[in-house]
C-alpha cells in the first residue's frame, strides 16, 4: 500500500526524497520505495523520519 501520508508529510516540509534521505541516513532510493509502499522500513527508520517531518508515527505509518 502507497504511503501517501510520509510524502504529503515530506512536501508539507519543502523537503526533496534526496534531502530526507540524507537527513535520516538513507538513500533516495529507499524514501521512494517506502512512499511506494514496496519497502518495510525499521522501527528505527520509521522514528527517525518522524522525527524529521515533526510527525508521529501513528500520523506516518498507521494504516486507516
Amino acid at each position: 500500500m502507497k504511503n501517501i501520508k510520509l510524502k504529503l508529510a515530506r512536501i508539507e516540509k519543502d523537503l526533496t526524497q534526496e534531502q530526507l534521505a540524507e537527513r535520516v541516513s538513507i538513500t533516495r532510493q529507499t524514501v521512494s520505495l517506502i512512499e511506494a509502499g514496496k519497502y518495510n522500513p525499521s522501527l528505527k527508520l520509521c522514528i527517525a523520519i518522524c522525527k524529521e517531518l515533526n510527525k508521529t508515527l501513528n500520523d506516518i505509518f498507521w494504516e486507516e
